[in-house]
């Protein structure tokens, strides 16, 4: 008998979020659905395939903001006029119909509501994971940068050829392309690593948060650029072997580490080693905090 009026009386009390998650539910679960269908079953484009970090991103950026709905309910209620700003931009870029803008209307929203609902310490509290939401949004960059990855391209196919070369093949580099058997093999655009790049980067954010590390400077950049090095290694000796199966033939091989399940091991290996990188420099702050030796923060 009382179930009623307690509901009723949460339902009153949280009236506005409710509103606000009817309207996002409406409004982008759909877009949030093609996403996901896109990833998973790699029906997207192979840009916005950049973006697949975002199946495990943006359940981590919901459990956040779960984690921390009491900190927001006791925040007062305050309105910031670049709150209404940021919710008519984004209305402007989800009616458009442009995909890239009706994409970005999602994080541009996000940081509306916060800012027009509890201000900037609304804002504060729900960062990091509107940082995830908008990492994970699905955009056409990494088209523009594809122009420009040119040098990473001619060094990864020179230090392939380099390895190949201390194994006893007889290889052969002219700028992007690696002759070996016989055969050719181009590192093209796609395959300089940067959607490796791009979620080694990502989900060592997570790892940051979920630990408490994120909140030590020394450890953020070592861990960061300790990120970027396990990417690039693996990357290269991924299209090390890529280029040693297709030069021997071995096209099946090369098809599993190419578009297979091969590829995606390699990459949750890839991601597994950033674990044991953080333990390590978490260990690393421990000691030298024991020395007296005290970490920016």
């Amino acid at each position: 008998m009382t179930l009623q009026p307690q509901l009723k009386s949460t339902l009153h009390r949280h009236s506005t979020e409710l509103m606000v998650v009817v309207l996002l539910a409406v409004l982008y679960l759909p877009l949030i659905i093609h996403w996901y269908d896109g990833w998973l079953n790699k029906t997207i484009s192979l840009e916005h395939e950049y973006y697949s970090h975002g199946v495990i991103g943006l359940p981590f950026a919901a459990y956040i903001v779960w984690e921390k709905r009491h900190q927001w309910q006791e925040l007062p209620d305050q309105f910031n006029p670049f709150g209404a700003v940021l919710l008519g931009l984004a209305a402007v870029f989800y009616i458009s119909g442009a995909p890239d803008l009706v994409s970005l209307s999602l994080p541009i929203l996000l940081s509306g509501l916060c800012f027009g609902l509890k201000g900037v310490p609304g804002m504060k509290l729900l960062s990091i994971p509107w940082l995830l939401v908008l990492l994970a949004t699905p955009t056409d960059i990494p088209y523009l940068i594809a122009p420009f990855s040119y040098p990473l391209q001619s060094f990864i196919a020179g230090t392939a050829g380099f390895i190949l070369t201390q194994w006893g093949f007889d290889v052969t580099v002219q700028e992007i392309f690696i002759y070996v058997g016989g055969r050719i093999v181009e590192v093209a655009p796609h395959c300089a690593g940067f959607k490796m790049l791009f979620t080694t980067l990502y989900v060592a954010l997570m790892l940051l948060y979920w630990t408490g590390a994120l909140r030590f400077r020394k450890t953020v950049v070592a861990f960061l650029f300790s990120g970027v090095l396990i990417s690039v290694v693996t990357n290269i000796f991924r299209n090390t072997f890529l280029t040693l199966f297709h030069g021997q033939g071995q096209d099946e091989l090369f098809d599993w580490l190419h578009e297979g399940w091969g590829g995606d091991m390699v990459s949750a290996l890839m991601l597994l080693a950033l674990v044991p990188t953080l333990i390590g420099l978490e260990k690393l702050r421990d000691a030298l905090s024991g020395t007296g030796t005290i970490e920016s923060v």
